[in-house]
């Protein structure tokens, strides 16, 4: 059987230890890594996360929450260059190991990537006793790629070193989808049993419909809406590019869109909606309270997911899609790989990159109220089927099983001769 929370399969026998780490963003605004901490909390174990602290939540250096004990170190984002980063990712490692320091020991330390760099207190922390398991959010050197645009230089080839360094240092690697299962498997030299998916999941708490609002289409007929990041490589300048071309190209201005989020490129994002005459119709909220965000998901008609096609996003799970499927909205893609495995026939497809044709298919959905809402029930039911938090939670205890070598009577290891690391049922 499966190990479920608070099964001995779970390896969360009383007493147990983990200690999360994580850079990239504070806890609990993270909700992966919350979700996380919850599931191993609810399956027995004692849970420490050393984090950042956030601009404007999150910024106690130290809490206690749900049961989780939480600790935060200041950190100031990059900025300048390669010099930023060093600057950033040398003050996290030193608060990391000196936080380490004080939560003491542990069975497992589970790091969260990016950056490939947390592998160094966690070698740290395994020469203690403790058991490594690699998290991996984001390939970082495929990130690299996409995010910088620099090509294979040196920095590329240290990044793909501290990649391979952390693969070989892990006990069990955690991927969020079977893209990135495969490239722990062949790039990182895995064994398959020791890699297991822990796909991403709204929080169905966070995200649930409320009657729609239709103020927030500011008098027009349709809302449009954009959720998530804005940096380089989350193609919110594709969305406003199509936006235009809806406008322009497809004859239509009886919608009005809402860009919801924050991140290195809002302020240019701004400038090129200003710059292709979309201020009007285009309303930019930045991060907004997550009850502000729901009445937005539960009165658009269309949701745009522009992420363009490189090396990076085909083989990634995005988030925003996950959350536009809980809200059963309906919503346009480009043609990549793990879009098509989250979303199915809850997205339409546009050729990569082609923001005439993401414009024309919004242009259809808009057209068809019918087929939104057939879009937007299968959206839900996948959400509420394979592709819910509960089948992530199973295979996360499986992880944390399989790291600290402790499993249930009742559940044993395939061999496996396929490589697929399957638990499989005696």
């Amino acid at each position: 059987m499966w190990a479920l929370p608070g099964d001995a399969g779970s390896g969360g026998r009383p007493g147990r230890r983990a200690l999360i780490l994580v850079e990239n963003l504070s806890v609990p605004f993270d909700r992966r890594v919350w979700q996380e901490c919850t599931t191993l909390r609810d399956a027995g174990w004692t849970v420490d996360v050393i984090c950042p602290q956030g601009g404007k939540r999150d910024t106690e250096p130290e809490a206690v929450i749900d049961g989780v004990r939480i600790h935060r170190y200041p950190l100031r984002a990059a900025t300048g260059g390669p010099a930023g980063y060093l600057r950033e990712y040398g003050t996290a490692l030193w608060h990391t190991v000196r936080l380490a320091r004080k939560v003491g020991p542990v069975d497992v330390v589970h790091a969260c990537n990016p950056p490939d760099l947390l592998f160094l207190p966690a070698l740290w922390l395994k020469r203690r006793g403790a058991r490594f398991v690699f998290d991996q959010h984001d390939l970082v050197p495929e990130l690299y790629l996409s995010r910088f645009g620099r090509g294979k230089d040196l920095l590329y080839r240290a990044v793909c070193a501290l990649e391979r360094r952390t693969y070989r240092a892990a006990d069990v690697v955690i991927a969020t989808n079977e893209s990135y299962r495969d490239v722990a498997v062949r790039r990182g030299g895995k064994r398959p049993a020791d890699v297991f998916v822990v796909r991403s999941a709204p929080d169905v708490d966070r995200f649930h419909p409320v009657p729609p609002e239709p103020e927030l289409k500011r008098g027009k007929p349709h809302l449009l809406c954009y959720l998530g990041v804005m940096g380089p490589q989350d193609g919110v300048d594709y969305a406003l590019r199509a936006l235009a071309k809806l406008r322009d190209e497809v004859g239509r201005g009886d919608w009005h869109a809402v860009f919801v989020g924050g991140g290195d490129t809002f302020d240019a994002m701004v400038e090129l909606a200003g710059r292709l005459g979309l201020s009007e119709q285009v309303q930019f909220t930045g991060r907004i309270p997550d009850a502000d965000l729901v009445r937005y998901l539960s009165t658009a008609d269309v949701c745009l997911s522009p992420d363009p096609h490189n090396p990076l996003n085909d083989v990634s799970t995005m988030n925003k899609v996950l959350e536009y499927m809980v809200m059963g909205r309906p919503m346009v893609s480009f043609d990549l790989r793990e879009a098509r495995v989250s979303a199915g026939d809850a997205a339409l497809y546009a050729r990569a990159d082609d923001e005439s044709e993401f414009a024309r298919l919004v242009s259809v959905l808009l057209d068809d109220p019918e087929k939104r809402a057939l879009m937007g029930k299968t959206g839900q039911e996948r959400i509420g089927g394979a592709l819910s938090w509960r089948n992530s939670q199973r295979a996360l205890l499986d992880a944390y099983a399989a790291a600290v070598r402790d499993r249930s009577a009742g559940t044993a290891r395939d061999p496996d001769p396929a490589g697929e690391g399957r638990t499989i049922e005696r």
